[in-house]
């Protein structure tokens, strides 16, 4: 699986025995799932002429390429002309309704949901899954990536039952495709694991992170964004399940995998110190928990801007805790 496929995942808790989405008062805590953002690139079509065709198709890769870095890094406005600008490269070059199309919008889409535009992350993904339906068929790499994409749209509006079936369908898809042990299929399975943990589905949950994380480790070794994503969420059902020694173990281990393959100042390190600052300060480890916040809050300010849904409730669960250090 590609590791490109980053995501910040909102999850917001009401109560600490039903967790992924739950805190007490105003505690709030994110859950990182990379899983959720598939990328798959389209093969060229056949719309333009041979070496025009293979001229666009480089030329949308290499731009769709740069966006992604950008995005990745969390440096959403940088990202989006770039897409922008493949979108309208591949549309004139191979028409609308083209898998060149199509993977663009796939890129756009995750851009989007990234960026808390769900609305714009939405249209692009079902006008991108339309498109596969009609060139391709559902059953194309690229319409397993978007089930499992919409699926995590679903998962970051906190609307986990509606995104259970889509991510249900990217796993059948894929894994009738390449088989039940597949790094892929294990990007599937911990999508659809975040999904039922946000249910409180937690005993059909917590073997599908397992087993992700197994064929991750198998993979890529000890150390990779993904199995840190991973270790995050299994970190976020132990917390739920009132696991708090375990829970702090894999969020200290997930903290330190994002720091040393992202950096320091990554959105992405953010969520996971903002998890594990609610944690803390569930605890009652208020001064630990404070400076946790003061530098998730950082972070999202400087990538995100003041007013991302992400900085206002990092802010307000900071907010929360500061009262009780007065």
């Amino acid at each position: 699986m590609n590791s490109q496929r980053r995501s910040l995942k909102l999850f917001v808790s009401v109560a600490l025995a039903a967790v992924v989405c739950l805190v007490a008062a105003v505690a709030r805590k994110w859950r990182t799932v990379a899983t959720f953002d598939n990328i798959n690139p389209a093969q060229p079509s056949q719309t333009s002429a041979p070496g025009e065709g293979a001229s666009a198709a480089l030329r949308v890769r290499s731009l769709s390429l740069r966006g992604s870095q950008f995005r990745d890094a969390g440096r959403y406005r940088e990202a989006e002309p770039l897409f922008d600008e493949a979108l309208a490269l591949a549309e004139a070059a191979f028409g609308n309704d083209s898998l060149e199309v199509a993977a663009v919008l796939n890129h756009l889409g995750m851009l989007g949901k990234y960026d808390g535009r769900f609305d714009m992350a939405e249209t692009a993904y079902r006008r991108a899954l339309l498109i596969v339906e009609k060139t391709a068929g559902l059953d194309h790499p690229l319409g397993a990536s978007l089930y499992h994409n919409l699926g995590g749209l679903e998962h970051a509006r906190g609307r986990y039952a509606q995104g259970e079936p889509l991510a249900r369908r990217s796993v059948e898809i894929r894994e009738r495709a390449l088989g039940p042990d597949h790094v892929d299929v294990a990007a599937d399975i911990a999508a659809l694991a975040a999904l039922l943990d946000g249910q409180g589905k937690y005993d059909e949950s917590e073997p599908l992170y397992r087993r992700a994380l197994v064929i991750f480790e198998r993979e890529y070794g000890p150390e990779h964004y993904e199995i840190a994503v991973n270790l995050n969420n299994l970190a976020a059902l132990k917390q739920a399940q009132g696991q708090a020694e375990e829970a702090e173990q894999l969020y200290r281990r997930a903290l330190a995998m994002k720091e040393k393959l992202l950096g320091a100042d990554h959105p992405d390190v953010a969520m996971t110190l903002n998890n594990l600052a609610v944690l803390l300060k569930k605890q009652g480890e208020y001064e630990a928990a404070a400076a946790l916040y003061q530098r998730a809050l950082a972070i999202f300010e400087a990538a995100l801007g003041a007013e991302h849904p992400k900085v206002v409730t990092c802010r307000t669960n900071y907010a929360g805790l500061a009262l009780k250090l007065k």
